[in-house]
Order: C-alpha cells, then sequence, then structure tokens
C-alpha cells in the first residue's frame, strides 16, 4: 500500500472555508485533478481537486468543518489504483477528469472577476442583496448559522444580520429562514422596521415592488435551465457593484493605427516564439503607465480612507465555456509586453480549462474588459469592488479622421471608462482617458 495524504492547497487570500458538500467517499477511486470536497467562504465557492490518483482510504473532513491551507483532507491508497491501471487500463482511467472552475468575482462585464465582471470578473464574491429596506450599520458579529443555512439564506435572498435565530445562543435554523420570508412577503411591519436597519452593502433600501411572478408557459413553450454556478456567484457580485457604487462612464477613442502596425510586425518576427501578442498585452501596459500617473484609480475605499496601492495588477476579462472570469496578472509594471502576452495567454488557457486558482483571481487593482474580437462601438462596464474603475474596450475601426488639412483613415479604438464618482470626479477622468489614449497613439509615452 502507498498511502498518500491529500491537503488544501494554496486557496488565496482566505484564512479558513467552511466544507459545504462532500464530493466523494471512502472506498471511491478517484483521478489527479478530480474534485474531492466543496469549501466556501464569505466571496467565494471552490472545489478542491485531488493531487494523485488512487483508493481513498479515509475521509479527514466532514460537513461544516473549517479547512485552510495544508488541512488534511483524505487518504489515498495509490498503490492499488496504480496496478489496477497497469493491469487493466482503460479510456475512462485515462483521461483527466474535468475540473469545476473557481468562481469569479468578475467584474466583468467580468465576472469574469467576476465579472464583473469586469466584470469581471475576478474577482471578490458578496452574497446576494436582500431587496427590501435596510440601512442598519453592520454589528461586527456574523450571526450564529451553519453554512447550509447561510448558503440557502444568499439563494433567497435573505440577510442573516436581520434574521432572529431560535436555536441555541439566537442560532438561525431553517424555520427562522422560512419565517423571515413569510414576514417579508406579507408586508410585516416589523420587519420592515428591521430592515430599515440593515447594513448599507447589502444593496437593499432601494423601496422597490416585488419581482414579478409570471407563469410562461401559458405564453408558449418554454425550457427552463438552472443558473451556473459561476453565473449564480458573479451575478450576485455585479448585482451588488451596480447597485453600491455611484459609477460613472466615460467613451473616448483612441488612434492606434501605429501601434496596430507595430503589434503585426512584432507578430512576424516573432513567429518562432509560439508567443502572439494581441492589443490587449499593450492596453496592459498603457494602463499600468496611466495608473502610475493618477494613482487614484490605483486605489481602493476603506471606510473613510483611501488606500493607495503600490503595486499594479491588472485583472482582464477571459470568456469561457462555463462563463465570463477574471484572470490577474501580477506585478504588470515589472514585465514586457512578450511577457504580458505569455502569461495572458496561459491564463486565459487555464481559465478554459477551468483549473483558474483564487489566488489567480484574486488581487487584481484594476480591471480590463475587451470585447474587441465581437464587435460593438461602446458599453458601461460594472466595476469589480473593490477597485474604483474599470476600463472597457471594443473592436477598433478604420475612420476619417481630420488632420488639420484633409481627413484619413486612422484605426480607432473605442475606450469606455467606468469610474466611481465617490474617489474621482469627472476631471480626472477625462484625464485619465485623454492620457491613455496619448499613450495608445505614441507608445514610447511610456518610456517617459
Amino acid at each position: 500500500m502507498a498511502i498518500i495524504e491529500v491537503k488544501v492547497p494554496d486557496i488565496g487570500d482566505f484564512d479558513e472555508v467552511a466544507v459545504i458538500e462532500l464530493l466523494v467517499k471512502v472506498g471511491d477511486k478517484v483521478r489527479p485533478e478530480q474534485s474531492l470536497i466543496t469549501v466556501e467562504s464569505d466571496k467565494a465557492s471552490m472545489e478542491i481537486p485531488s493531487s494523485h490518483a488512487g483508493v481513498i482510504t479515509e475521509m479527514l473532513v466532514k460537513l461544516g468543518d473549517k479547512v485552510k491551507q495544508g488541512s488534511l483532507i483524505v487518504k489515498l491508497d495509490a498503490g492499488e489504483v496504480e496496478v489496477t491501471a497497469a493491469a487493466a487500463p482503460s479510456p475512462a482511467a485515462s483521461s483527466p477528469a474535468p475540473v469545476a472552475a473557481a468562481p469569479l468575482p468578475v467584474a466583468v462585464p467580468p465576472a469574469v472577476p467576476p465579472a464583473h465582471a469586469p466584470t469581471t470578473a475576478v474577482v471578490s464574491v458578496a452574497p446576494v442583496a436582500a431587496p427590501h429596506q435596510p440601512t442598519m450599520a453592520p454589528s461586527g458579529e456574523l450571526p450564529h448559522a451553519s453554512p447550509s443555512i447561510r448558503k440557502f439564506a444568499r439563494e433567497l435572498g435573505v440577510p442573516l444580520t436581520e434574521v432572529k435565530g431560535s436555536g441555541p445562543k439566537g442560532r438561525i435554523g431553517l424555520e427562522d429562514i422560512h419565517a423571515f420570508s413569510r414576514a417579508v412577503m406579507a408586508g410585516d411591519t416589523r420587519t420592515q422596521a428591521q430592515s430599515a436597519k440593515a447594513p448599507a452593502g447589502d444593496g437593499a433600501g432601494l423601496g422597490l415592488i416585488p419581482w414579478p411572478k409570471v407563469d410562461f408557459a401559458k405564453f408558449g413553450p418554454i425550457e427552463r435551465k438552472e443558473l451556473g454556478r459561476i453565473q449564480k456567484i458573479s451575478g450576485a457580485n455585479l448585482l451588488r457593484n451596480a447597485v453600491m457604487i455611484p459609477a460613472v462612464t466615460n467613451h473616448d477613442d483612441a488612434d492606434i493605427t501605429e501601434l496596430e502596425a507595430f503589434r503585426v510586425a512584432t507578430n512576424k518576427e516573432n513567429d518562432k516564439s509560439g508567443v502572439k501578442v494581441t492589443m490587449l498585452a499593450f492596453l496592459i501596459k498603457a494602463c499600468v503607465s496611466a495608473l502610475q500617473k493618477f494613482p487614484q484609480f490605483n486605489s481602493s475605499l476603506d471606510g473613510d480612507a483611501l488606500v493607495f496601492k503600490q503595486y499594479w495588477h491588472i485583472g482582464f476579462a477571459a470568456d469561457t465555456p462555463n462563463g465570463l472570469m477574471v484572470p490577474v496578472l501580477k506585478d504588470a509594471d515589472k514585465k514586457g509586453i512578450l511577457q504580458i502576452s505569455a502569461e495572458m495567454g496561459e491564463l486565459a488557457k487555464k481559465a478554459r480549462e477551468g483549473k483558474l486558482s483564487p489566488a489567480e483571481m484574486t488581487g487584481a487593482t484594476f480591471t480590463i474588459s475587451s470585447l474587441g474580437g465581437i464587435g460593438g462601438r461602446y458599453f458601461t462596464p460594472i466595476i469589480n469592488a473593490p477597485e474604483v474603475a474599470i476600463l472597457g474596450v471594443c473592436r477598433s475601426n478604420m475612420e476619417p479622421v481630420w488632420n488639420g488639412e484633409a481627413f484619413e483613415p486612422r484605426l480607432m479604438l473605442p475606450l469606455s471608462l467606468t469610474w466611481d464618482h465617490r474617489v474621482i470626479d469627472g476631471a480626472a477622468a477625462a484625464r485619465f482617458n485623454a492620457y491613455l489614449g496619448q499613450v495608445l497613439s505614441d507608445f514610447r509615452r511610456v518610456l517617459l
């Protein structure tokens, strides 16, 4: 027997996370990268894969346990599987198991974050906001509730801080969630009074009428499909960001005629390297230059203070079969265009295969959402909190531009900069966009 201990890998910025789902049991045969458990923090849920193939001999976690990086999950007998595989290999055993995509914060328009997302993106994911009337400051203490109850409450949009638990020490149970929901639907005045004290960060207090309930089938044939996990998580994140951030979008155009010619020439010169330089790589480098010149765009709100970051990590939206995800390219200020292009390609591939780790989707200071290959003119990307700005770009078009004497064809790139008005004012946003356009029109400016 060759017993292997499988531990929780690097899960990013999370200290401890709760086990909310066991995907295997003792006696199961698992393959490398096959998911073993699902864990959840207050920001995201993710599946933890196996590092080896083998037969599970012991489960070392149970539902509700808290785990962190290095915590033991299971013990595997790797020897038995190896002998079996050698004796009778099968197509199922030789093919890698699909890996569920780690959720985003997208902001993309990440999301993919997520999202959002962002878009998106990736990035940090918040609980679904409850659509009734709160303004209460958070107490600073989490309500007593199991991970399954917390998950159920998020799905219903119930803020646990407003629910009175009937269990020991005020622990919230399933019936407490149902009772709260019934009271809200019935218009209970006491519940509305409690709602008026809910935290401002939950996106409520809008005084909205209930969401319409429609029997769509009576109008014609329908098909119902559940939202994917990434869509659910990035949707909650995007909703919070769209509701809570006083966002404004500036639209502009950048002349990239010479830059596009340089990009094409660079790819021809480096065609044997296997690295394809895209316009997004130049955009990342140009944005870093703009962020360094206008540092408030590389900051985050923390209460009544503004945190200026001395690092430049750029998130970029990646379209995947599982939805929009937002990988983060770290330390973009220290890398050249070729290195940025290579790392972007690797991150985008991992995103499509669902193999991005949480660490590869966190830490962004600014996000770019590009619809370049699809089309469109301008759009309004949603800021990926806690960032304060996001850049949306669409497909470039050849247009006649007046040069002072005549019209000449120039390749123009549409820019859409969305910014948080609590941190940034219109003049600063206009200067940021203008400077970014100047850098893209003459890339030598990044050297200044």
